[in-house]
């Protein structure tokens, strides 16, 4: 087949075909590539794969206006295709080419020799967004579960029939099902999967907003669940990172498939957010880092920190419904941004009592501690008001919003009347009392005295709590000096004694009277009278 025997020999004729026809034809490269794919790795040593890559890139990098389009991503009736169908195919020259003309082209191809056309269009000087739409479009064509989420059985079986009508169409197409869990999932579609999903990783531009977040959320959702390599991961982790601002709610939602006592992966949004801050910082302390293309950009976004502050808040309230998801986390997810990101802490406020709500078994001391996480002080009206009526908020938070609130309505006051005046120097706030009362909404006044009443209620029972005290104290003391006079042995009174002498001082009269008998008695001496012993002692 060389030149050795005979020139034009099939060697050289299929050298001339290759590189005069099928490289020169945009429509005949696909063809090429595509049915090389059964002829790995002869196509490979050939370097049919690379000349068919770089000419693809070639013309994707072009001027499309000067291509003529033979092959529109529809699969071929035939395999040479008549003059008429080519010129069906073809756009008039009129027509207004779009920017993305090859993707579904170069999306039928399979996933390693998909990775060489791109990698030779980003050595072209292809555009970052559109490489990054291009591999968008690649993966919403062989990972349908990737749009779909995969999570429920409907879902499921759409995929199924998604993924059938390319694999008919396409012939040798791989077959691609994502279900909810690991375990339906066949091994080599796994594989499969695993390979595609790491390779685009791999692919995705290094430009910040190459892809969207949304995508890389979902592309991240996959490689978790299909357990990826760490590294790339991790790299997904930092790609979401600096554009996090950009997620919404239901991209964050994502399941916790390491059997995490959480219905939602809670780690990883953490993580996630601290690959965000550190790339603010990075960036706020070297802007010289940054592409001239990147930085108007950048300008154009200076509330990055306060979306994320919202996303973040809306994230706290959804997952603090799971009874499983522990105070720590919850309060370190809510402290990881600065106080600076939030100028309202509304959200944070519905998040805290969402929790309280689901965890009504948490002690005094947890419920204070929870509620150190937002700020009184930037809750609006309508928060304070809320939160004034809210049985389950510790009574010393209802005390802080009620005093930051009449603190606000004091200064609105006082501003308001400085306006007014027009005066300099410095005045009192407010007046009086009074004043004051009149000045505040009738909403925030029966707030205010529904809290006051409830202080009032609660002195009172302290109050009646230290008379029971006291009086308990009292009963103590009697009972005691009773049990000591119960306790110490007998002692005699003074009237007892005296008695005891009595008898004794009338036995001896009485025997002083037998020994002398009778006498005569001197009328000279006066009689004594007898003493009342009886009525001296009494």
């Amino acid at each position: 087949m060389t030149e050795d025997l005979e020139e034009g020999n099939l060697i050289f004729k299929t050298e001339a075909f290759l590189s005069y026809v099928v490289l020169s034809s945009w429509r005949d490269s696909i063809l090429v590539l595509k049915n090389s794919e059964k002829l790995s790795p002869w196509a490979e040593n050939l370097q049919i794969v690379r000349r068919c890559s770089e000419s693809i890139a070639w013309k994707a990098c072009a001027n499309p206006k000067g291509i003529r389009w033979q092959y529109t991503g529809r699969p071929p009736k035939v395999s040479s295709p008549s003059w008429n169908e080519m010129k069906d195919s073809s756009p008039s020259r009129n027509q207004q080419v779009p920017p993305d003309w090859w993707f579904e082209d170069v999306s039928i191809l399979r996933i390693d020799h998909f990775v060489r056309v791109i990698t030779a269009i980003k050595v072209k000087g292809m555009r970052h967004e559109l490489i990054g739409a291009a591999i968008m479009h690649y993966a919403a064509k062989w990972l349908p579960g990737l749009i779909t989420e995969g999570s429920a059985a409907a879902d499921e079986g759409s995929n199924y029939s998604h993924a059938n009508d390319i694999n008919r169409s396409w012939k040798g197409g791989l077959h691609m099902i994502v279900a909810g869990t690991k375990e339906d999932i066949p091994t080599v579609q796994a594989k499969d999967q695993r390979m595609i999903i790491e390779s685009l990783i791999s692919l995705i531009p290094p430009q910040k907003d190459s892809v969207s977040c949304s995508f890389l959320l979902r592309l991240l959702r996959m490689a978790n669940l299909l357990k990826v390599a760490a590294a790339l991961v991790t790299e997904l982790e930092k790609r979401v990172g600096m554009q996090f601002e950009q997620a919404t709610l239901a991209d964050l939602l994502i399941p916790s498939y390491n059997k995490s006592e959480t219905l939602y992966d809670v780690d990883l949004v953490q993580r996630l957010l601290e690959h965000f801050l550190v790339q603010e910082q990075t960036e706020s302390s070297s802007p010289s880092r940054q592409s001239f293309a990147e930085a108007p950009q950048r300008g154009t976004n200076p509330n990055a920190k306060m979306r994320v502050a919202r996303l973040v808040d809306s994230y706290l309230t959804e997952v603090s419904r799971d009874r499983n998801l522990s105070l720590t986390k919850f309060q370190v997810l809510a402290e990881a941004l600065p106080d600076s990101a939030r100028t309202c802490d509304d959200g944070l406020y519905r998040a805290v009592d969402s929790y309280l709500k689901a965890h009504p078994t948490l002690s005094e001391h947890e419920r204070k501690r929870l509620c150190r996480v937002m700020d009184c002080q930037k809750l609006s009206i309508d928060a304070c008001m809320h939160a004034a009526q809210n049985e389950r908020l510790p009574l010393r938070v209802v005390v802080q919003v009620l005093f930051s609130e009449q603190v606000k309505i004091s200064n609105a006051i006082a501003s308001s009347s400085l306006k007014e005046a027009g005066e300099s120097h410095y005045h009192p706030m407010v007046s009086t009392r009074k004043t004051l009362l009149e000045g505040t909404p009738q909403s925030f006044q029966e707030g205010w005295a529904t809290a006051k009443k409830d202080i009032n209620t609660l002195k009172f029972e302290l109050e009646t709590v230290k008379a029971k005290y006291l009086e308990l104290q009292n009963d103590f003391e009697t009972l005691q000096r009773q049990f000591d006079k119960m306790a110490k042995p007998k002692q005699t009174f003074a009237w007892t004694s005296g008695w005891k002498k009595l008898g004794k001082l009338t036995k001896m009269s009485n025997l002083e009277n037998h020994d002398d008998g009778p006498q005569i008695s001197n009328p000279e001496q006066p009689k004594k009278a007898p003493r009342r012993w009886r009525n001296s002692v009494s």
